[in-house]
């Protein structure tokens, strides 16, 4: 008995090691897939590009909103990160500088699962605004190595 145990132990860790080293590879069995703003999203334009002043309002929105998830940093690193699936993005990846500013303002929208949509929750002024928070971020991070 003892060694059926043990047995049942050691399954569960190598279970929980490949779960932990594939999980960002993995959702629900199948590969996970590069979520992709439409290309007529690039075609909206920031309001508030460069606009200084919408920053306080924004990182209060974005810790009410967003850092439960992707952390105080935007690294993706929020305290509910560990349990989502595919994990929340990392705003300062360079798959994320390099998407437009309409298409982070799209994602912000339209959400896809386990992101939430914001479309009715924020207004279309809020969620620009958190939009030029996220590259607020992005700056404040530069001379840092990048990942994607």
């Amino acid at each position: 008995m003892k060694n059926i145990v043990q047995l049942f132990r050691l399954v569960f860790c190598f279970v929980l090691i490949l779960s932990l080293t594939w999980g960002n590879q993995l959702v629900f069995g199948q590969a996970a897939k590069k979520w992709v703003a439409p290309e007529s999203a690039s075609e909206s334009k920031n309001p508030y590009k460069d606009n200084a002043e919408v920053i306080p309002e924004a990182k209060k929105l974005f810790t009410a909103m967003c850092v439960v998830c992707h952390g105080e940093t935007g690294r993706g690193n929020g305290k509910a990160s560990v349990a989502i699936m595919p994990h929340p993005a990392n705003f300062l990846s360079i798959d994320v500088e390099s998407e437009s500013d309409g298409a982070i303002f799209w994602k912000l929208t339209n959400g896809n699962p386990p992101m939430a949509p914001y479309k009715t929750m924020l207004t279309d002024e809020q969620r620009w605004k958190l939009v030029t928070y996220i590259r607020k971020l992005e700056e404040n991070d530069k001379g840092h190595e990048k990942k994607k």
